[in-house]
C-alpha cells in the first residue's frame, strides 16, 4: 500500500493557521479547500472545526494521496475530494441547497500558479461564493513591490528557476483581483516564516452567478 504524502510544512504551520481560521470561520457551514495538497490540513483543521464541512480539491494527480489522508481520519465532515484545475474548472458546488460556499480557504497555491491561474482562481471564486462568504489565503506576499525578507526573495528566485510563470505575488494585486468579485479586505495576519493570512469577506447582497 502506497504510503501518504507528507509535507513537514504542514505540521509547521497548521496551529498558527487554524488560530486564524476559529475565528474566521466561526460562523460558518461550508468550506472550499483550494489546493488541499497532500490532505494534512484538511484532516487537521475538520477536526479542529466540527461545525465545518470541509471539502477538499486538487488537480487530479493529488486526489489520492488527499482521499488517503481523508480515509484514515475518517471524520463525518470531509467529503471525498474533487478534481479542480482553477483554469479549466468546472468548480465544484457545496453540498447544500444553492451549490454554494460560504468560506474558502487555500494554502501556498498563489505562488506557485502562473498570474492567469491566479487571475482564473478568483473568476472562478466569483461563481460560487455566497453573499457575505469568507476567504482565507496562506502564503508569502510581497508588498509595495518589495520582498518582506531575504528568505522571501530567495524563495522567489528558486520558483522562478523551477516555473518562470510562478512567483510570490503582490499582496495589492491579488487584493485589487478580490476587490472586483466583490471581496473586501478584513484582515492582514502576520505568520511565521514570513508567511501572511489574508482574510476578505464578500458584499452581504451582491452574488454573481
Amino acid at each position: 500500500m502506497s504510503e501518504r504524502p507528507y509535507a513537514p510544512a504542514c505540521d509547521r504551520n497548521r496551529d498558527p493557521i487554524l488560530g486564524v481560521l476559529r475565528e474566521q470561520f466561526a460562523d460558518r457551514r461550508d468550506v472550499l479547500e483550494v489546493g488541499s495538497g497532500t490532505g494534512q490540513h484538511a484532516v487537521y483543521f475538520a477536526a479542529a472545526m466540527p461545525w465545518l464541512r470541509w471539502q477538499c480539491s486538487d488537480q487530479a494527480a493529488s486526489l489520492p494521496g488527499i482521499a488517503m489522508w481523508l480515509d484514515e481520519a475518517a471524520l463525518a465532515n470531509t467529503p471525498a475530494p474533487v478534481e479542480l484545475d482553477v483554469a479549466g474548472g468546472p468548480w465544484p458546488r457545496a453540498d447544500n441547497d444553492d451549490g454554494r460556499f460560504d468560506a474558502v480557504f487555500s494554502a501556498n497555491t498563489l505562488h506557485i500558479m502562473g498570474w492567469p491561474e491566479v487571475r482564473a482562481f478568483f473568476a472562478g471564486l466569483a461563481t460560487v461564493l455566497t453573499a457575505g462568504a469568507v476567504v482565507v489565503v496562506y502564503g508569502p506576499f510581497n508588498y509595495d513591490g518589495q520582498y518582506s525578507s531575504d528568505s522571501n526573495r530567495d524563495f522567489d528566485g528558486w520558483l522562478k528557476a523551477r516555473d518562470p510563470r510562478s512567483g510570490i505575488r503582490d499582496a495589492a494585486k491579488v487584493d485589487a483581483l478580490a476587490r472586483a468579485i466583490g471581496l473586501r479586505l478584513v484582515a492582514d495576519v502576520a505568520m511565521p516564516a514570513n508567511n501572511r493570512c489574508l482574510v476578505w469577506k464578500r458584499d452581504a447582497v451582491a452574488v454573481s452567478s
